[in-house]
């Protein structure tokens, strides 16, 4: 039962992100700079439930790995750097809505597609960077119970950079974002008088920060604050813990999409086409998403 669990949530994680990819690909009202560092975190995504999910799965359900740490290293390799990967995608995406939001009259000269390659590429290299910094110092070669680094620049230094550092940029400038936002909506209000509309602008914008930053906050916090403590707890328990952690911290790569991606209509209206298939008969690629 657990192995289908996990099969499941590896297959809506690769289906959930090819949605998004086929998407801004294939529809040219998508082809957008936001929309271009979606695309890139959903490719992070997938190679999460591509990649990722099988390895954990396999370690997960097996108490002890016999291949010279091989194994071990390969699986927590590709999991630092497509999880940091993904995180760095988020604080981006906060970058892009913050200028969007409180600067959106030079917002387009600021974050355009070169901008946004540029985001990418350092996204892509730093998170590589930090995974090969994090698995050279490993050097397991017998049965291990645990598939994780017990080393000080895995544990502190790397939770550092692929997390606790990204938190502090993202709650920082998704809370100037929701101060902005609410500042404007008093501002249509003064003019326009329109209390009721504005009243559910302000519950929206608090409701889509609140998804955004509990989602994630509730995926990934678990996780880091256990391996920071890691050092300090001699126990079997935690070995369960941790995998258990880390795949509550896996799982917001299958969340990623609805929240990113889901959330806009334009989006919901791709989804819609794509799933009914009726990208097969017509030319739906100019269509104007609603």
């Amino acid at each position: 039962m657990l192995y289908c669990f996990l099969t499941l949530l590896s297959v809506v994680t690769v289906c959930g992100n090819l949605l998004v990819i086929f998407s801004v690909f294939y529809f040219k009202q998508l082809h957008t700079p936001t929309n271009f560092l979606i695309l890139s975190l959903a490719v992070a995504d997938l190679l999460v439930g591509i990649i990722v999910f099988p390895f954990s799965m396999a370690f997960s359900l097996s108490s002890c790995m016999y291949h010279e740490g091989v194994f071990c290293k390969v699986r927590d390799c590709f999991d630092i750097l497509f999880s940091t990967c993904s995180i760095l995608h988020l604080c981006c995406i906060s970058v892009d809505r913050y200028y969007a939001v409180c600067q959106p009259l030079t917002y387009k000269s600021k974050i355009n597609r070169h901008v946004v390659i540029i985001m990418v590429a350092v996204i892509w290299i730093f998170s590589a960077l930090i995974a090969i910094a994090v698995m050279i110092p490993r050097t397991n070669e017998k049965c291990q119970e645990q598939c994780f680094i017990d080393v000080f620049i895995a544990n502190t230094v790397g939770s550092l950079l692929s997390f606790y550092f990204p938190v502090v940029i993202l709650l920082c400038i998704y809370l100037k974002i929701f101060i902005v936002a609410q500042r404007q909506a008093r501002s249509i209000q003064t003019v326009i008088k329109r209390g009721a509309n504005v009243s559910k602008m302000e519950r929206k914008a608090t409701k889509t920060l609140t998804i955004v930053l509990g989602v994630f906050l509730m995926c990934w916090t678990p996780f880091f604050l256990c391996i920071s403590f890691q050092p300090f707890i001699n126990s079997l328990i935690v070995v369960h813990v941790i995998e258990t952690l880390n795949w509550l911290a896996l799982a917001n790569s299958t969340v990623n999409p609805f929240i990113y991606a889901f959330f806009y209509s334009w989006f919901r209206s791709a989804f819609k086409i794509i799933i009914s298939g009726k990208i097969f008969h017509c030319d739906f690629a100019n269509t104007k998403l609603k």
